[in-house]
């Protein structure tokens, strides 16, 4: 699948946002007032069936302190404020995402953050000035075709410092038993064009240099969800 280009408008909130945000995410990350609205707690509760806390601790958990992170996309809810503040005064947490609304909401809640960061920025090819000890995308990869997930992997993996982390948390093949398959089904097929595409392959097939990286996954919630750990081995 080949990336559609970007849409350039008058409309700052549309400015330079790829054509597949537009089209197809339009009502969910790039629509100010849509954005604003879903921009709560109980709604990723609601999105993620009451796994919310459960894959953010897996994230959060893998900061420490002082560590440079990168999270290549923003997420509703507190999770940048707690991961920002997980990296302490001595560490650096940058937030990338590619559309203003997303831009603009996540320094709304990181202002004030000394050690936080804001950039607009496509998370395919950001380049950090510091190698981060930790990238990680929560929830991204379902969103973009399948030459963007390629590219995301490889590019968050080259930025990684050596014994560093790259992590992903994200929807994965769920179980023949768990009937939430059957929803997820409809839903991909409605509003999720790009996610079915994790059910079929391991997010580590998305890397041209997965050899250089130890690989870990656990699946959560039935199969439902995947969290996925590359450490960089040199």
């Amino acid at each position: 699948m080949t990336t559609l280009p970007t849409r350039t408008t008058a409309d700052p909130y549309y400015q330079d946002v790829p054509a597949y945000m537009t089209e197809v995410y339009d009502w969910a990350y790039v629509n100010p007032r849509k954005a604003r609205l879903l921009d709560h707690k109980l709604v990723v509760r609601t999105l993620l069936f009451g796994n919310d806390q459960r894959l953010m601790r897996a994230y959060l958990n893998e900061i420490r302190d002082g560590d440079r992170v990168w999270q290549v996309a923003h997420v509703y809810g507190d999770l940048v404020q707690r991961a920002a503040a997980r990296v302490g005064e001595s560490g650096s947490f940058t937030l990338t995402d590619v559309t203003p609304i997303q831009v603009e909401l996540a320094e709304g809640k990181l202002a004030g953050t000394p050690q936080a960061a804001v950039v607009r920025a496509d998370a395919a090819r950001f380049q950090a000035e510091r190698q981060p000890d930790l990238a990680c995308s929560f929830f991204l990869l379902h969103e973009v075709p399948e030459d963007m997930k390629s590219a995301i992997v490889d590019n968050m993996l080259a930025q990684v410092a050596p014994g560093g982390r790259a992590m992903f948390v994200d929807y994965h093949c769920p179980r023949p038993w768990q009937p939430i398959g059957w929803l997820l089904k409809w839903v991909n097929r409605v509003l999720e064009p790009f996610a079915e595409a994790l059910w079929n392959k391991e997010i580590s097939a998305y890397a041209r240099d997965a050899a250089r990286f130890d690989w870990s996954k656990r699946t959560v919630f039935g199969g439902v969800y995947q969290i996925v750990t590359a450490r960089r081995r040199d």
